[in-house]
């Protein structure tokens, strides 16, 4: 067999190796260097000429269809080099069916939702929106209009450039973060009015700014290659999906909600009902069908009572009886009798016809709040239809007053309530991933957009009727200028919203904080993990075990592992690697299909008919709309359409047998994933497939529209009959599982043989892997963030897994190889504590820098004066380290009590003040800390406000010290306990001495046994200089690696002969030595440690000051002061407690016990019983308070030693 071909040099290649090596060249973008010239020229020799000259078309096809994601790096993964093979081997579908992974999560998946669901919201929604709101008539003249015809987000640019005429604004995201701006693009409309000429339209006028969300369609990162990302200083492998906001980085988290429009049975205290939430364009609101005493009641906000269900149903057209008791019962004798007293109350309340139900409806409604004056001609009947046909169940539309698709959907929840009564296992489970849907930035900002785009139309129509009310107007009306009037509402109410995360919408009475977050820059994988978060609506107060447990739906959905430990706990998830979050799909084409597929109108049928023998309901997101007597091949024939890619591939169907039904889903919100279709037992993944998506001729949306690859949601993947490896398919089987060890989540997935591992082990590493300190973007250096930990030295693991490749973190590692000892040392390893090397130590080892912000903005005052940087004073010896600028040099050294900025502000503000008689007041900035650290970078710039920043990026170095935080992949942290010498280490027979020596007792209870496979897999892949893998499920097996080991001279089982570097001697026992990949933790002993001796008080109390910060006390509390009662030590409770906390000296007057001065006693007016005495000031302090409050407190003296009585 032919050598690997490297990337650069010529290469002789045989015929049958072609396909594969042409995915060196092929898939490159078209930038060719020289060489690979001489390459491609080599391959087509081999060809005939016809071959080369048909694919150069279609690579530039290619090129221009995935323009979306550069073609460099995903290509590795798609190699088989992994097992050891050479390029010519054949592919083998079950072991190489993992390459769809890596096509996948280039269209989708990690941070795509975000970017599709925000690509959704400025394509479509957004001009839904406009749509709904288009016209704006003025009620003072009805002449007067301004129609809305279109909307669009234009290119990102800069606020100030709008003024300066014809210049390219190409602003960056990172310009906007170093500025403290808004990364935000114009919103376009245009506008049709009415003058008296005529209609006039209007193109392109500015109605405000939309925050751009990172890497979505119209940003400047969209489909950049690496090399035009660098000329942005821009990050390539940083994931998207946030907003920059006023400098900041937010992130607006996944939502999850009860899924709305459906139908949920559940039992509140032995009370049965159904209650749907119904979400509209413009009303949300909440409708319920329950059983109180035996009897079916509707209830609903409008409504003052319930309405028993029989009234509803006749109100609503259903006249019969018998119609009634088939809608709601259907032919089943049980149901019949369940239901019939509901109509016995029907008959008790004397509604016997449609007319008397609407008007016993009527008399139940809740009176208007805002009813109009047209309004009020309505009768009570039409009053009470309006409200059946608008507001109770308002999503299942009436159209030409047809209310029986609104009575079948009343009978439909009728019916499941009376189900639930029969058999309590019908009642559904809030916490089953199908009944929730998540939300997304899209979804959250169309409801932000809406309401301010309302408030907008609201505020243009009332400034027009104010203007139109003029008598004589002096010019004609033209409504072009109103509209840039209030464009700065929406552009504030986007920015305040997002970088507050206080979502309040009036009209859905919605509130909610806390829907952004800060994007945590910890380290790389930190910022991703946030991504995928998903948070819930969950108050994390109560102590509920339902939400947060680990539900057998969230398979392959939602990370087993990855969730935080404490009172978030299960409310707080991530969502697993293959994953996709759909957005809204049109209804009326799958409407159609449903009935080119021989369904028919469920709204002609009668009550017998649809709950008839072998009858299913077809249900379009949970409405009725349908029937067939053929489910299962209405269900394959619905499936094969959409595999042919005749209905888009987000569209769930599944049957439901219990309630006979055909549940067809098309909307927003629903968590799926790719699953490989199997068809009469055998998986459709094609050897040829796969070669061709290495060679790049093929991607994953082909996978789809052939239908090797289906998207399932939860309720279809309930409904189908899944393998995980391809031997272990049936006859039964309907798909296969891409990976198993993508229900894993991306953090969750660096952890090396987690399979090996106790379970909540993985989860503490998910928490730790979040503080690892580590490299966080290519950009690093060209930022200046608040905070910044950066590790000197990154390497990237010797045992990786899948996911670390495919979320690039090997790219962005943050942790160190470091060669482990398993055994006792010195005594200081106790509890998890780690012995170091002190040599390891000075070679770079966990060496990690620290970045802080300082900012200062220069103000400007009303009068047009501003602050200023003052000139240093050579004398004083505080402003050694002072450029002449005011500012601090950049590299220069600042330590405690040093100046780094010379402020000066202007004593007069206001008013007119000439430059001879403004004075200036001094502000020097001094810093503070006692570390000393490096100005690193120094930055003047100006914000949008024009007003000056002047930003200092100040840099320590710091070595691990004894009792910094280190950690293994395996949620193993310790802290560092001794910095041994590396004479005192113990040595192997090769010479080698251990970075870290581990203590044996931390393996036993623990039973981290994925921490010991990964150090002999480590081992290994050293001594065989090859990457290993310990992917979940899979990996490097352990036998490979033992006999690796023994080839290689060594034991099999990792263990080595070890000579104690303290007395020379060989240690008795062989210890477990390799390397294992530790992680360098955020919580360093220099930011935690405090202690105090005398130091501030507070000035209200004068006891000492509280945090490190302050140089504050430790506060001996009410807890410690029991105990020290216990003990019965007075003398140091009375010195803890007074004497060195706020022990105070006061003149008490011993007559009349109140508090004097100077030996005199006011209220006695004399000197004579006035005595020293020393208290707390926090007791004088409450006696004054009390007094203040007309309560005298007279302190009682007694003599301390008193005189014997004569």
């Amino acid at each position: 067999m032919p050598p690997r071909p490297k990337k650069a040099g010529p290469v002789e290649i045989t015929e049958n190796s072609l396909s594969k090596t042409s995915s060196n060249s092929t898939k490159k973008p078209p930038t060719r260097r020289g060489k690979d010239k001489e390459q491609s020229a080599e391959d087509s020799t081999t060809r005939d000429a016809t071959t080369t000259s048909a694919t150069a078309p279609t690579q530039k096809s290619q090129a221009k269809r995935h323009h979306a994601a550069p073609k460099d790096d995903m290509d590795e993964l798609l190699k088989p080099f992994y097992y050891d093979k050479h390029l010519t081997d054949p592919i083998n579908t079950a072991r190489d069916k993992w390459n769809l992974l890596p096509a996948f999560l280039r269209v989708k998946g990690l941070v795509k939702q975000h970017i599709d669901s925000y690509d959704y919201f400025t394509e479509v929604a957004l001009k839904e929106i406009v749509r709904a709101n288009a016209l704006v008539r003025s009620d003072v003249n009805r002449d007067k209009f301004i129609a809305f015809t279109d909307i669009r987000v234009g290119k990102p640019n800069r606020q100030e450039d709008r003024t300066a005429g014809h210049v390219d604004t190409g602003v960056t995201p990172n310009e906007c973060r170093l500025r403290d701006i808004t990364y935000a693009a114009p919103i376009y409309v245009d506008v049709v009015y009415s003058r008296q000429s005529g209609k006039v339209a209007k193109k392109d006028i500015q109605i405000g700014r939309m925050p751009m969300m990172l890497r979505s369609g119209k940003c400047v990162l969209n489909g950049r290659s690496e090399k035009d990302m660098s000329m942005l200083n821009e990050c390539s492998v940083d994931p998207g999906g946030y907003f920059i906001v006023r400098g900041q980085e937010k992130v607006i988290l996944v939502q999850e909600q009860l899924s709305k429009n459906r139908v949920i049975v559940e039992v509140a205290k032995g009370v049965y009902q159904a209650s749907v939430t119904s979400h509209t364009a413009n009303v949300k609101t909440k409708t319920y069908v329950l059983l109180k005493k035996g009897l079916l009641y509707l209830r609903h906000n409008s409504l003052n009572e319930d309405v028993p269900v029989a009234i509803v149903l006749r109100a609503m057209g259903v006249q019969s009886d018998h119609e009634v008791l088939l809608l709601a019962a259907g032919n089943d004798a049980q149901y019949q009798d369940m239901f019939a007293p509901n109509l016995e109350q029907a008959a008790l309340e004397g509604v016997f016809t449609q007319e008397q139900a609407l008007d016993y409806i009527a008399a139940k409604l809740k009176p208007d709040r805002f009813a109009s004056a047209s309004r009020a001609l309505r009768t009570p009947k039409q009053q009470a239809l309006d409200k059946l046909a608008g507001t109770i169940i308002p999503h299942v539309e009436v159209q030409g007053m047809n209310f029986r698709p609104k009575a079948l959907y009343i009978a439909f929840m009728t019916r499941r309530v009376i189900q639930a009564m029969q058999d309590p296992k019908l009642v559904d489970d809030r916490d089953y991933v199908g009944n929730k849907r998540l939300e997304l930035a899209g979804q959250m900002l169309a409801l932000l957009f809406e309401d301010l785009f309302k408030e907008f139309v609201k505020m243009i129509k009332t400034s027009m009727d104010k203007t139109l009310k003029k008598p004589n107007p002096t010019q004609e009306f033209d409504p072009s200028s109103l509209i840039g009037q209030f464009e700065s509402r929406i552009t504030g109410g986007m920015d305040r919203a997002i970088s507050t995360g206080n979502w309040t919408l009036k009209r859905f009475r919605m509130d909610r904080a806390g829907v952004t977050h800060v994007l945590s820059r910890l380290s790389y994988i930190s910022a991703l993990g946030m991504m995928t978060r998903i948070t819930s609506q969950f108050e994390k107060t109560r102590k509920v075990s339902g939400p947060r447990a680990l539900q057998p739906s969230q398979f392959g959905m939602i990370c087993t592992s990855d969730t935080p430990e404490g009172e978030a706990c299960g409310l707080v998830k991530n969502l697993a690697l293959m994953t996709h979050i759909t957005t809204a799909d049109d209804e009326e084409a799958v409407k159609r299909m449903i009935f080119i597929l021989g369904a028919e109108d469920v709204t002609a049928a009668s009550g017998a008919e649809v709950y008839g023998n072998g009858a299913y309901i077809v249900f379009i997101n949970g409405t009725p709309i349908a029937l067939t007597r053929q489910p299962k091949q209405f269900l394959v024939a619905f499936r094969k359409f959409r595999r042919m890619g005749r209905i888009s591939e987000f569209v769930s169907i599944y049957i439901d047998h219990h309630h006979n039904g055909v549940h067809i889903a098309t909307d927003e919100g629903r968590i799926c994933r790719p699953l490989i279709v199997v068809e009469k037992g055998k998986s459709k993944l094609t050897v040829r497939f796969l070669e061709s998506l290495r060679k790049g001729t093929m991607a994953f949306d082909d996978a789809l529209s052939r239908g090797i690859v289906e998207y399932l949601d939860v309720n279809e993947e309930n409904d189908s009959n899944i393998a995980v490896y391809e031997d272990a398919i049936t006859q039964h089987t309907t798909h296969l599982e891409i990976e198993p060890f993508t229900i894993l989540g991306a953090v969750a997935g660096l952890i090396p043989y987690p399979h090996h591992n106790q379970s909540p082990r993985n989860t503490y590493q998910c928490a730790m892997g979040k503080q690892a300190i580590g490299a966080i973007a290519y950009n690093q250096f060209t930022r200046i963030d608040t905070l910044l930990y950066l590790m000197v030295y990154p390497q990237k693991p010797m045992v990786s897994t899948r996911t670390i490749e495919l979320v690039k973190y090997d790219k962005l590692p943050a942790g160190q190889n470091a060669i482990v000892a398993v055994m006792s040392y010195s005594g200081y390893d106790i509890e998890d504590a780690l012995v170091l090397n002190k040599a390891s130590c000075d070679r770079g080892f966990g060496r990690c820098q620290v970045f802080k912000k300082i900012s200062m903005p220069l103000k400007g005052y009303p009068n047009g004066a501003a602050d200023r940087l003052a000139d240093r004073d050579p004398q004083n010896v505080k402003h050694k380290k002072i450029g002449t600028d005011g500012l601090v040099e950049v590299g220069s050294q600042i330590e405690a009590g040093d100046s780094y900025m010379l402020k000066e502000t202007p004593m007069l503000q206001t008013g007119q003040a000439s430059g001879q008689s403004q004075k200036w007041a001094a502000q020097h900035m001094t810093y503070k800390l006692t570390d000393s650290c490096y100005a690193d970078k120094v930055l003047i710039t100006t914000n949008e406000g024009n007003s000056t920043i002047v930003k200092i990026q100040t840099r320590q170095t710091r070595r691990p010290e004894i009792g910094d935080k280190f950690s293994s992949r395996h949620g193993q942290k310790g802290v560092v306990g001794i910095i041994a010498d590396q004479a005192d280490m113990p040595f192997s027979d090769k010479g080698i001495t251990p970075d870290i020596i581990m203590n044996p007792h931390g393996f036993p209870s623990r039973m981290t046994v994925g921490k010991m496979l990964e150090l002999v897999s480590g081992k290994a892949g050293v001594l065989d200089g090859k990457q290993e893998y310990g992917t979940a499920f899979g990996g490097s097996k352990i036998e490979d690696m033992g006999a690796a080991l023994v080839k290689n001279g060594f034991s099999y089982s990792g263990k080595d002969f070890v000579t104690s570097g303290i007395t020379g001697e060989s240690l008795p026992a062989y210890v477990f030595f390799g390397p294992i990949y530790y992680q360098k933790l955020k919580h360093m002993v220099q930011d935690k440690m405090h202690a105090r001796a005398t130091g501030p008080r507070a000035i209200l109390t004068r006891q000492p000051t509280e945090g490190r910060s302050r140089a504050g006390g430790l506060r001996l509390g009410e807890m410690e002061r029991d105990c020290l009662i216990a003990y019965g030590a007075s003398q140091l409770l009375l010195e803890r407690l007074m004497l060195s906390s706020d022990a105070h000296e006061v003149d008490v007057c011993e007559t009349c016990g109140m508090m004097g001065y100077n030996n005199w006693c006011q209220s006695c007016e004399s000197s004579g019983g006035v005595v020293k005495m020393t208290m707390p000031y926090a007791a004088k302090l409450l006696i004054q308070e009390l007094m203040s409050m007309n309560v005298k407190a007279s302190l009682q003296l007694e003599d301390e030693f008193p005189r014997a009585q004569a």
